[in-house]
C-alpha cells in the first residue's frame, strides 16, 4: 500500500458515472413504474451503491480505508428524447482525507448498476452495463479535474 502519511488532509470529492442500457424500452418502463417483482429497483440500487462505497477497501486490493463524509447515488432514466432504454447511474463521494475517493465513487456506481441488472434480469436478459468512468475529481495536490 502506498504511504499517505506525509500528505495533508484536504476536502475531496469524486463523481463517477455509468449506464445500464436495456434491450427493450419495456423493462425501463417497468422500473420507472416500480413494477419489477424484486421490488423498488432504483431505491435498492441506491442503497447498494452507498454500501459498496463504504466497503471499497475490502474488495479493491491496496485501497486505503477512508472515513467518508458523504455518499450519494442517483439513478435517472435518460431523457425520453435521447433514448428510452438508458438508465444513467451517478455516484458522488466526499471526504476530508489524505487520499482521493475516485475508487469509492467508481465502486458505488458499478454496484448500483449491478444491482439494477440483478433485479431486472428476469424481464431483460440483454442489458448492458457500460461507460464506467470518473467524471469529476477535486481536492488534494492535483486540484480539480472534470471529464471534458
Amino acid at each position: 500500500m502506498v504511504s499517505i502519511s506525509q500528505k495533508t488532509a484536504t476536502s475531496r470529492i469524486a463523481k463517477a458515472a455509468c449506464t445500464v442500457t436495456f434491450s427493450t424500452p419495456t423493462a425501463l418502463r417497468l422500473v420507472r413504474a416500480s413494477q419489477i417483482k424484486k421490488g423498488d429497483v432504483l431505491g435498492v440500487a441506491r442503497i447498494a451503491g452507498i454500501m459498496a462505497a463504504k466497503r471499497t477497501p475490502d474488495i479493491i486490493p491496496l485501497c486505503h480505508p477512508i472515513l467518508l463524509s458523504h455518499v450519494g447515488v442517483e439513478l435517472e432514466p435518460a431523457s425520453e428524447s435521447e433514448d428510452e432504454t438508458v438508465l444513467i447511474v451517478e455516484a458522488t463521494v466526499e471526504c476530508d482525507g489524505k487520499t482521493g475517493v475516485e475508487m469509492e465513487a467508481l465502486t458505488a456506481a458499478s454496484a448500483a448498476a449491478l444491482t439494477v441488472y440483478d433485479m431486472c434480469k428476469a424481464v431483460d436478459k440483454g442489458m448492458v452495463i457500460g461507460c464506467l468512468r470518473v467524471v469529476l475529481k477535486d481536492g488534494g495536490k492535483s486540484g480539480r479535474w472534470e471529464m471534458p
